[in-house]
């Protein structure tokens, strides 16, 4: 009896249950029953495809068992199933040449692979295979360019926020990118938002858990602004709605993609005022290190560079979050809000009249109106112009830090209920503080039992 081995493989299980390769197993199944094979060994790669050139570990372990004797026949549905570059196709011929394992295929029919007839079969085969499919990815990327090109949807997987036409906005998940969006403006955490939505039950459009780098890559989305994208560049407004204002997703852009800053944390433990506090002699920032203190040691705010102070840091947190929830509870805090911002709408007016005109100079460079050096002379100028719009429209789209904490009823609480990354940039916002060496001795009215924090060492300076 022929050892027979099966092979199937889908490019894309938009069913994700393996329906494709299964309904390819069967008639594979059926084949091998015709011709009196028995089937010892199914390979199967799901969800890949083999132009794609991404490793296929089934079809690797199916090549090493022809090498080493294990399989005598290969069944496929087709021979586009098992490859579809010339490289690969070589590869599977040198495999199965020496043996003369044969290829039966349920569409294509038999291969003799061990005659020179059978291989030029496999060739020409493997050469429409591959045509077929560079058609195919040219038609669907010229379907693409042509859709963001008129505003619309080019298809692919569900984009969260929108149903599965792309266009019309899914309430709930509408919400969760409009409010995500505030909060990491407001200065939380994309860490925090993702696990804040996974305690609400929110999923992503495949239906995983959220994760940071999840949220962030559908936050930095030009669609939830109603703008369409070719290739990574804004190209004009889509066709369908927007789920936030443009100018306040370029003010997300601008915040996620702001080099200074950090996507990871070095401990688990976190301090509020790591990276912010100064030191009052050489004025660097400080970190938290740990420092002797008397027989033990403590967790304390130390200057990076020459150690010129030190402060215990869970003190000194207690203390700067009072005195910013002593200045939240005056009756003056209104005045902390942002004022003066551009406005939003009339920058987006601009920098549409912008695009129009770089599209205008395409048009002209097309219809020889102008020639290649005014093509580009006029381009950078307008593209200069349009990045100072968009950088003033992310400014302008920045949430205010304070959302929440002004006006609040009970200002302890209010701050109390904000994360770490939130509170850090709260007080970015409204104060620098600076740490000064202590005074030799007790402070000014220490009680036995009592700390050595002495707040006269800290200096607050508010922000305007």
């Amino acid at each position: 009896m022929t050892r027979a081995a099966i092979y199937v493989r889908i490019s894309r299980d938009r069913e994700g249950g393996g329906l494709g390769v299964a309904r390819q197993e069967a008639d594979c199944r059926e084949l091998a029953a015709r011709h009196g094979l028995t089937v010892a060994q199914l390979y199967s790669d799901n969800d890949l495809s083999a132009y794609s050139g991404k490793p296929r570990p089934a079809y690797r372990r199916m090549l090493d068992d022809i090498a080493a004797a294990r399989v005598d026949a290969v069944l496929a549905w087709h021979t586009d199933r098992l490859h579809r570059s010339p490289t690969e196709l070589e590869e599977y011929i040198s495999a199965c040449e020496p043996r003369g394992v044969p290829t039966f295929t349920v569409k294509a029919g038999p291969l003799d692979l061990s005659t020179p007839s059978g291989r030029m079969v496999a060739r020409q085969l493997g050469a429409v295979a591959r045509y077929e499919v560079e058609h195919q990815v040219e038609r669907q990327q010229r379907a693409k360019q042509q859709a963001a090109a008129d505003g619309r949807w080019g298809g692919g997987r569900r984009p969260y926020g929108y149903e599965p036409d792309g266009v019309t906005p899914r309430p709930d998940e509408a919400r969760a990118v409009a409010e995500a969006t505030d909060a990491i403006l407001s200065g939380a955490s994309l860490r925090g938002q993702a696990a804040a939505m996974n305690l609400r039950g929110l999923v992503t459009s495949t239906g995983r858990p959220w994760t940071a780098n999840e949220l962030r890559k559908v936050l930095l989305r030009a669609r939830n602004a109603g703008l369409r994208e070719h290739r990574g560049e804004v190209v004009g407004p889509a066709a369908w709605p927007p789920l936030v204002d443009e100018d306040r997703w370029r003010a997300l852009v601008s915040v996620l993609n702001h080099p200074g800053r950090r996507t990871q944390w070095s401990s688990a433990r976190r301090w509020l005022l790591s990276g912010l506090a100064l030191c009052g002699v050489c004025g660097s920032v400080t970190r938290v290190s740990l420092a002797a203190a008397g027989a033990s040691s403590v967790e304390s705010y130390a200057c990076k560079t020459s150690k010129c102070v030190s402060r215990n840091a869970a003190e000194l947190d207690a203390y700067v979050s009072a005195v910013v929830v002593e200045r939240l509870s005056r009756a003056d805090v209104a005045d902390l809000l942002a004022s003066g911002r551009p406005d939003a709408g009339a920058l987006q007016l601009d920098a549409a009249a912008l695009r129009e005109r770089l599209d205008g100079l395409a048009a002209a460079y097309a219809d020889g109106a102008i020639d290649v050096r005014q093509l580009r002379e006029g381009s950078e100028r307008l593209r200069a112009r349009l990045n100072e719009v968009e950088e003033q429209m992310a400014h302008a789209g920045r949430g205010d830090t304070l959302a929440g904490l002004v006006g609040a009823s009970d200002s302890a609480e209010a701050w109390e209920a904000l994360d770490l990354h939130r509170r850090r940039a709260v007080i970015d916002t409204l104060m620098t503080v600076t740490i000064h060496r202590t005074r030799k001795g007790r402070p000014a009215g220490w009680t036995p039992g009592s700390s050595y924090f002495d707040p006269s060492t800290i200096e607050i300076t508010w922000k305007s």
